[in-house]
């Protein structure tokens, strides 16, 4: 009986390792197929990858945030339309955010969706603040009309409840509902 016993305790040590050793490797492939999923869904040409996002995207290629500025800087869809900060967060965010959308874009009929409610509904719960702000620090530049500067000191000192995109509703898209329109109308007429 001793023998038995003595071999027991050795064959569960070996077990436990061979067992953290493959939890180990999968983890380590679970991270980094997760960096790499999210670094490949972060792209605009991923996005678009959806028929419904078409038009959206060339809005924004036509808009200062599209890359249409004197820098050719180009902000991707997830530096506005993700929250910025909490690295959690924005992980929750782009999963119920691109669930979302992939119901959408298989849900909606687009030529009757009504793209202009929808973008005043919902303009706000997908531009984050936190997005603006990670490039827009400083909100009293040199220059500014003093509108804006008043409006910016009332935001910045916390007296006004209003996000960024209450006052600035078509930074990232340049005649969005337009070109959606325009873009549904031409698809069903090829079809």
């Amino acid at each position: 009986m001793t023998s038995k016993g003595s071999s027991r305790p050795k064959k569960s040590r070996a077990a436990l390792w061979v067992g953290l050793a493959m939890g180990l490797v999968l983890a380590m492939v679970v991270v980094l197929a997760s960096g790499f999923m999210v670094e490949t869904t972060n792209t605009d040409t991923f996005c678009a990858g959806c028929h419904v996002m078409v038009p959206f995207r060339t809005a924004w290629q036509d808009s200062v945030h599209g890359g249409n500025n004197p820098q050719g800087f180009a902000a991707q869809c997830v530096d506005c339309h993700l929250p910025h900060g909490n690295f959690v967060d924005y992980l929750v965010t782009k999963a119920i955010t691109g669930t979302h959308d992939i119901i959408a874009n298989m849900s909606i009929d687009p030529l009757q969706h009504d793209w202009a409610k929808n973008a005043e509904e919902n303009r706000a719960k997908f531009t984050y603040d936190s997005a603006c702000r990670k490039c827009h620090h400083d909100l009293m530049p040199k220059g500014i009309p003093y509108g804006g500067l008043r409006a910016h000191r009332t935001y910045l000192l916390g007296e006004i409840q209003r996000n960024c995109v209450d006052c600035h509703p078509h930074v990232g898209h340049k005649e969005m509902i337009e070109k959606a329109e325009t873009f549904f109308k031409q698809t069903q007429k090829q079809t």
